[in-house]
């Protein structure tokens, strides 16, 4: 028997800026702030032995901010003490998430919010089936480098029917 898909919960970030960041999603994106940025320290209470179990001793204190999008996906942003951008922001070659994706139909109007808001555009919007779907994608950057990629459609009307025939 197969077993049954799970649901996503939600994703963390981890960013040099969090009020910035908190203001970049909420503002260009829509999402719900859930918990507004708060600071968690290095101590004996029940989230500071949590962060010390994932973090191992020594992580001091971060600031942390729940959003959360329609769908109701967490969006958890992180900010630590000595936070540093990577050399490579994109590395797809190594291990791990390198990516995630937001889906609008106004692909474009939320692709020109993200740039006027600091964010980068990493390539033009391609379509990735043309003359059958009207579906298109464009991989882009917030302010702070991290990559994602938008959709204009769902994940399973992209990919439905044979994405790649």
């Amino acid at each position: 028997m197969l077993p049954t898909p799970r649901t996503f919960s939600h994703i963390g970030l981890s960013v040099p800026d969090l009020d910035g960041a908190v203001k970049f999603y909420t503002e260009v994106f829509g999402f719900y702030t859930i918990m507004p940025p708060t600071e968690v320290i290095e101590d004996d209470s029940d989230i500071g032995k949590m962060c010390t179990d994932v973090f191992g001793p020594g992580w001091t204190r971060l600031r942390i901010a729940h959003l959360a999008t329609a769908d109701r996906i967490g969006f958890e942003l992180f900010e630590f003490d000595g936070n540093h951008a990577p050399q490579d922001n994109l590395s797809f070659r190594q291990h791990g998430t390198f990516h995630f994706a937001i889906q609008d139909p106004d692909l474009e109007g939320l692709l020109a919010k993200i740039v006027a808001a600091g964010g980068k555009q990493r390539m033009p919007v391609r379509e990735y089936f043309p003359d059958e779907k009207p579906y298109r994608m464009v991989y882009v950057e917030d302010p702070f480098g991290i990559v994602f990629e938008l959709y204009s459609h769902s994940y399973e009307l992209t990919y439905s029917a044979g994405a790649y025939t």
